[in-house]
């Protein structure tokens, strides 16, 4: 009898089927600067299509409509789009979007619940995205199994071997009551993990998620792992990243090994309407031979993609602005999530 392979989460450099967002309108939070972000979300989509299937969650008809002659004048292959109506509250879907677990030719969407970051904003539309997309037919044949736990993708990084990272300072904003042995035991048991490891420091001003682990810290392959460093002693994250710095140095492998450290550079600071937002390296988006790296009009964003792409040998390193994206307080990681190949759609 052959043996049934375990659910796992995948990491993000395995193998996809398809790339999913939301299409931002005057609805959501980005209604004051829609036609900036839009052009993000083109080039995003213009991108990803070289490369494989796009999934694109639009409200309605019209928003279809108007999104196809955008993406159709860029030169995005429709071919590989697939357009879905739902109510949505934002496009964050990182964080809205389902925790795809894989073992063979199984897969299970895990659908923890949104809270719109700790009750910042309302989330009821997007909390409810998983189910809608699942009863339009979008995966195919995947189990649908809902959690009663409040976890963004976004606080989340798997090495596909069973090692989960995450920070302390996001989850325990979730789960004030819980401790830390209490939520690594539900992130193992939901995630079918065998470790968690937490990261006490790291945080990026403007960044309103309690300091997810996708702007600060991301797995790559090899052992490696890639971050955002600061290298400005003048400036109030020094302290804090170079403390995280230390706490990934001291990481250790499943195996015993520390990992391959990868720090990015440090973006200038960038001042909107008298707040610095979050321009985070970290925040890019990995898919089948490519990575896709956030650019803001920096100095720094051609050295922050070479290092990407040297921690991700053999993948195409393309580049997207993404300046427009951290005025709501993300960037282009917060705005996807990745499906594993095998899923239909």
């Amino acid at each position: 009898m052959t043996a049934i392979p375990q659910l796992r989460l995948p990491a993000e450099w395995e193998p996809q089927s398809a790339v999913l967002i939301a299409w931002p309108h005057g609805g959501t939070d980005w209604a004051d600067r829609l036609a900036a972000v839009e052009s993000t979300y083109v080039a995003l989509a213009a991108a990803v299509t070289r490369f494989q299937s796009l999934i694109i969650v639009v409200a309605d008809a019209t928003l279809k409509a108007h999104a196809r002659e955008k993406l159709a004048a860029a030169g995005a292959d429709l071919s590989r789009i697939r357009f879905v109506e739902l109510p949505y509250d934002d496009t964050w879907l990182r964080d809205s979007g389902p925790i795809t677990l894989a073992g063979g030719d199984r897969f299970q969407l895990t659908d923890f619940r949104f809270t719109g970051w700790g009750g910042k904003f309302g989330a009821a539309q997007d909390d409810a995205l998983v189910a809608g997309l699942v009863d339009a037919g979008v995966f195919g044949h995947a189990a649908h199994k809902r959690i009663d736990w409040a976890l963004e993708g976004g606080g989340i990084e798997s090495d596909g071997a069973g090692t989960i990272l995450t920070t302390w300072r996001c989850l325990v904003q979730r789960h004030p009551d819980q401790s830390r042995e209490e939520m690594s035991t539900i992130l193992r048991d939901g995630l079918h993990a065998e470790r968690v490891l937490w990261l006490d420091y790291g945080y990026l001003e403007g960044d309103d998620t309690d300091a997810h682990i996708d702007t600060l810290a991301r797995f790559a392959p090899g052992d490696r792992i890639v971050y955002q460093a600061c290298d400005d002693t003048s400036d109030p994250h020094h302290d804090e990243l170079r403390r995280m710095a230390a706490e990934l140095a001291a990481l250790r492998t499943a195996d015993g090994r520390p990992y391959h450290l990868y720090p990015l550079p440090w973006a200038q600071p960038i001042i909107d309407e008298g707040r610095r937002l979050a321009a985070s390296y970290a925040n890019y988006l990995i898919v089948n031979g490519a990575v896709l790296v956030p650019a803001y009009g920096d100095a720094a964003d051609d050295e922050a993609a070479r290092i990407i792409g040297t921690a991700h040998p053999g993948r195409e390193v393309v580049q997207v602005p993404c300046r427009a994206l951290i005025w709501q307080n993300g960037s282009l990681h917060c705005i996807t999530m990745q499906l594993p190949a095998g899923m239909a759609h």
